[in-house]
């Protein structure tokens, strides 16, 4: 097996914009990275750019190619740079592959013109959205305090006009948490598809209790599976059904392993994940190695190898190991009862989720194993 083979499924997270953004949100764990490149503006140069679209084809041997562009607020570099990026994928793209792409984005800048060019090249969007206007206002603000919640709605809108595959994913943190089925209710309002909750896990006022994130997926998972199964896709739903049913996870949080979701940054430094972007999990650069070099380096699959290896004895016999794999190594910063390190913080919120949710997941698999619609899936909550 070849170097390019055996992680060809690699994803990179390109960050043309690096940290900049025209936001300030109080969690915010990225803004920081600042520091690392001691310069005005963040913006990968057209060179770089080029570059890594010609190898990331190279390093891609399959005959789909992905390219995902995050920040910071990857939008500030305007969409003329995306228009470039779409003419150099065109022109770097071998005879009979094809590629796609997706963009992260906290929605200020999503205009018309966006909107159409992400329509029409076929993007896939993820936009950041913390529920209703109280609760997405309290933590996600610009600069100078304002609110972003009206911003954010319109950007939504416009591009479910455009039926732009769009992604929603809130942050779970000490506010919303503690209001399920006020975070339900509005997004089922607004016509969420596609929804992601990310635990907010930090020293802040804005951290999440562990007990109340596994209350919350547990409220949302009763109303999702009475109401929504076949309507609504939750990812963390999603990934533990994928357990139940026998296939890998799809998401690096919940693998064995991880290392295989880097980060481009704006220089070309390459890093083993964008939550460990500092000088210790630095990789190399693309100036000076090749991408298939760099993403198959002995560092970054140590780096992923340990998630698994460093394991406490308290998750190595925990039956819902299979569901989470100790969930991501940025959040395996608690003590076990017996004094181990590398406890996941979220522990009790996953083994919560897991165990309440398995019987029906359980019961959804076998509805799927049989070819039936999932729209015609009655869960026992519904059938009472």
């Amino acid at each position: 097996m070849s170097k390019v083979d055996s992680r060809s499924d690699c994803l990179i997270m390109a960050k043309p914009a690096g940290p900049g953004c025209n936001m300030c949100c109080d969690y915010c764990y990225y803004l920081n990275k600042k520091s690392l490149f001691p310069v005005e503006s963040w913006q990968m140069s057209e060179s770089i750019l080029e570059r890594y679209i010609a190898e990331r084809f190279e390093t891609s041997p399959g005959l789909h190619t992905h390219f995902e562009w995050h920040g910071g607020e990857p939008t500030l570099m305007g969409v003329e740079y995306f228009r470039t990026i779409t003419r150099l994928q065109q022109h770097y793209k071998p005879e009979g592959r094809t590629f796609s792409n997706g963009l992260q984005t906290n929605g200020l800048l999503i205009d018309d013109e966006w909107a159409d060019f992400l329509s029409q090249e076929k993007f896939s969007v993820g936009i950041s959205l913390d529920g209703p206007k109280d609760l997405h206002d309290r933590f996600r603000k610009t600069g100078d305090n304002r609110s972003t919640f009206d911003q954010v709605i319109q950007a939504f809108k416009i591009l479910k006009q455009r039926r732009v595959f769009c992604n929603v994913l809130c942050v779970l943190h000490s506010e919303n948490t503690i209001q399920p089925d006020t975070l339900y209710d509005f997004f089922k309002t607004i016509g969420v598809q596609y929804l992601q909750f990310l635990p907010l896990v930090s020293t802040g006022e804005a951290s999440a209790d562990p007990g109340d994130v596994g209350k919350f997926l547990c409220r949302i998972f009763d109303r999702w599976i009475a109401e929504d199964v076949g309507r609504m896709v939750i990812q963390i739903f999603d990934e533990a059904l994928r357990t139940v049913y026998g296939i890998p996870h799809a998401l690096c949080i919940h693998r064995k392993t991880c290392g295989d979701v880097v980060v481009l940054e704006h220089n070309g430094n390459v890093y083993a994940c964008d939550h460990f972007t500092d000088t210790e999990h630095l990789i190399g650069n693309i100036l000076n190695r090749n991408l298939s070099d760099l993403i198959n380096d002995p560092d970054l699959i140590a780096f992923g190898n340990a998630k698994r290896d460093t394991l406490p004895r308290m998750c190595t016999e925990c039956e819902v190991l299979s569901f989470c794999n100790g969930g991501c190594p940025k959040d395996r910063i608690s003590i076990t009862s017996d004094g181990e390190t590398g406890l996941n913080s979220l522990c009790l919120a996953y083994k919560s989720i897991f165990l309440h949710a398995r019987p029906e997941l359980i019961r959804l698999a076998t509805h799927m194993k049989a070819q039936k619609p999932l729209r015609t899936f009655k869960s026992i909550q519904s059938e009472k």
